[in-house]
């Protein structure tokens, strides 16, 4: 069988003391990594059979392993070690090895281990196609943190059916993606999905773009034209920042909801309309309508399905998905070699607090691509961070361009440090929230703190 493996560590003919192993390890198709951050970022842009960890300490593997588990991905991962003892590879097994060889193992055995990881991946990626075509509007959705998972289950069940849906959310949480999952989870998804942004056309514009009109209707209305609605016939309509449509405005499309019919400006011919309205808003609808602002009874007929994107502060475990996602996506789009993203730089993307969430991840990504230049690393530098410096967590004072070649235990420890600041942060210090937020036990955040502790990336007063 033929594998394609991802390998962390040296491979030597001093390897558990027998250069047989370093010729079976020849004789794989790999791809080698020079650091613990580079391999998550491989793992997010390429597909392996197995992660290969070689001559890597205990505590070392162990973090990884945790690090790929709360990334959500699904490898294989074979340890080999000229310094494993029995209680090790036990401590490794649990924490969700695959296989571990050390002095003693056979070259049989550890092939064996291989056929069998390959096949598991190979497994595991079948069941993820068959998903990923089972429900292809997941791919909308970036991210598997607890927060996106309930979003996909509230879109997984009302999505076969015509009920109104009503996504909130910040600006720039993905409103419009989650509308579009809602609209090809149904079985309108062969139809049209039209998209209107309310507070993008003016007040006398947009009862023609949303009804249409007949000729003459107004000054400059020289023909006939079809609403949006009517565009979305069959299938659905997508009402962006709903809260900025006007008082006079909202009552007629009250009714459109009501009846399900309309009537295009200058006519009194009524038009019937088979549509699925999801609409958007980024304000408190409760508030405006203690202003007065917003119709009440629109806003239960809206509202049916309440549906609310978390911030990007509240899905922190999903930012290397997304960085991975929107660096490819915009390589592609500028048609340029991929680039890959530095350890150090994907720790400062993991803490920073994202006040434009995800749209603000996406520019920045952008900006960094283009400010690289003919690199093909990105440094935190390219995406405007002018500190190592993560929040008021004391750690080490540490050059500006790091080397992507660097020690195994500092790039695990900056990655996870970013990642577990943030959390915290976001809970207000509160360890059991942080750790449901990150999808961990309370007691594995503990023992990840200690180990930042006794390492000296975190001081024991933070």
């Amino acid at each position: 069988m033929a594998y394609n493996a991802l390998v962390l560590g040296e491979i030597s003919d001093r390897l558990l003391g027998c250069g047989e192993w370093s010729e079976a390890l020849g004789q794989i198709s790999t791809r080698r990594s020079r650091s613990a951050g580079e391999a998550l970022q491989l793992l997010n842009t390429e597909h392996f059979d197995c992660l290969l960890l070689i001559d890597s300490g205990a505590e070392e593997s162990i973090n990884l392993i945790e690090s790929l588990q709360s990334l959500n991905t699904v490898l294989p991962v074979i340890v080999i070690s000229a310094r494993l003892s029995a209680a090790q590879a036990v401590r490794l097994s649990r924490a969700g090895a695959w296989n571990c060889f050390g002095p003693g193992d056979t070259l049989e055995s550890f092939r064996d281990s291989l056929d069998s990881a390959a096949e598991e991946r190979r497994r595991r990626r079948r069941t993820e196609n068959a998903a990923a075509q089972a429900e292809p509007w997941r791919a909308c959705l970036i991210g598997d943190s607890l927060a996106m998972e309930t979003v996909a289950e509230t879109i997984r069940l009302v999505g076969p059916r015509r009920c109104t849906v009503l996504i909130s959310g910040e600006t720039g949480t993905g409103k419009e993606m989650a509308a579009r999952a809602v609209h090809m989870a149904s079985p309108r998804a062969s139809m049209n999905m039209v998209s209107v942004n309310c507070s993008a056309l003016p007040e006398n514009l947009l009862e023609a773009e949303l009804f249409g009109h007949t000729r003459g209707a107004f000054t400059g209305a020289s023909s006939h034209r079809i609403g949006r609605f009517e565009q979305a016939h069959k299938g659905t309509i997508f009402l962006d920042e709903i809260g900025d449509l006007p008082l006079e405005l909202q009552a007629k499309l009250l009714r459109v909801l009501q009846e399900r019919e309309l009537q295009r400006l200058g006519s009194s011919e009524t038009i019937k309309v088979d549509v699925r309205v999801v609409a958007a808003t980024n304000v408190d609808l409760p508030e405006k309508i203690r202003q007065g602002k917003f119709r009440e009874d629109l806003y239960y007929r809206l509202n049916v399905v309440p549906l609310k994107m978390p911030p990007l502060r509240n899905r922190v475990t999903d930012i290397p998905p997304l960085v991975a996602h929107f660096v490819k996506k915009v390589c592609h789009t500028e048609d340029i070699p991929m680039k890959r993203i530095a350890p150090e730089a994907l720790q400062h993307l993991a803490a920073n607090p994202w006040p434009g969430n995800v749209r603000q991840l996406e520019n920045s990504i952008e900006m960094a691509v283009a400010i690289s230049g003919e690199r093909d690393v990105l440094f935190p530098k390219d995406f405007g961070f002018t500190s190592t410096r993560i929040a008021n967590i004391p750690v080490p004072s540490l050059p500006l361009e790091m080397p992507v070649v660097e020690g195994f235990d500092n790039a695990v420890s900056r990655f996870e440090l970013g990642i577990l600041e943030n959390a915290l942060r976001a809970s207000g210090g509160n360890k059991t929230v942080a750790a449901e937020r990150l999808g961990m036990k309370r007691t594995t955040l503990i023992m990840k703190i200690r180990n930042l502790q006794q390492s000296g990336f975190l001081s024991k007063a933070g």
